[in-house]
């Protein structure tokens, strides 16, 4: 696809969409790290310096992005979590909560790689404009999550939440990356199946890894609540 020079706002925005769109595709084949601006413009059919006039980035792109995919997450988050019945006794609300939040994300993997690049990839080489954006998006979601939360579990109160939403997002980043080894490696463990103990699957693994800190957070947000009784 090559196109012509973008004379109305209209055109200006088909040329954002079809940049983001083809960055999409491409997340689908290649980690973050392959990705680069040169080959998206090609692919879109623009000319570098032309995409440089719609973001000011290839990390522009994927911070977007990150945004667009994360508002989406949200939205199965809260629609995953509206379905756990609130008479459930508190550990079967804090088991939904953490399937909910391992199954919705591991339905994005495109999500899961921007999460697991954002902090040494997606917000460098950006402007403080760009970064103001992005993390007022992050912010506004970050409440969004703590409010569903405290709805589903709400023994964590919103303190527990907050930490569980924090923690859950990182160690979704590193599990994320851990799970998703170079050949070399892939090699190492077809060759020698001792090394099996090594390998990372992303979904049990998060699971486990989140089980393990809500069932820690609980205990201890009922005992901040008792002693403040």
């Amino acid at each position: 696809m090559t196109f012509q020079r973008a004379r109305s706002d209209e055109q200006r925005a088909e040329r954002r969409r079809a940049i983001l769109a083809t960055a999409t595709a491409m997340l689908a084949e290649q980690p973050v790290a392959q990705l680069t601006l040169n080959e998206l413009a090609r692919r879109v059919g623009l000319a570098k310096s032309n995409v440089l006039n719609y973001f000011e980035s290839r990390e522009a792109v994927l911070l977007e992005l990150m945004n667009t995919e994360t508002a989406a997450w949200l939205n199965d988050l809260e629609a995953a979590l509206g379905a756990v019945d609130p008479d459930l006794p508190v550990a079967d609300r804090a088991e939904a909560l953490a399937q909910a939040v391992v199954a919705t994300m591991t339905a994005r993997p495109m999500l899961c790689e921007l999460n697991s690049a954002q902090a040494a990839v997606l917000e460098h080489n950006v402007s403080t404009e760009i970064a103001l954006n992005y993390k007022r998006s992050t912010i506004a979601g970050y409440r969004r999550m703590v409010a569903m939360i405290s709805v589903a579990v709400p023994e964590l109160g919103a303190e527990g939440a907050a930490r569980f939403i924090a923690a859950a997002v990182l160690l979704a980043g590193a599990i994320w990356t851990h799970s998703r080894p170079s050949a070399a490696i892939l090699a190492a463990y077809e060759a020698a199946p001792e090394l099996s103990a090594l390998r990372v699957e992303f979904e049990p693994a998060l699971r486990s890894t989140l089980d393990g800190l809500l069932f820690g957070l609980l205990p201890r947000a009922s005992s901040s609540s008792g002693s403040e009784a």
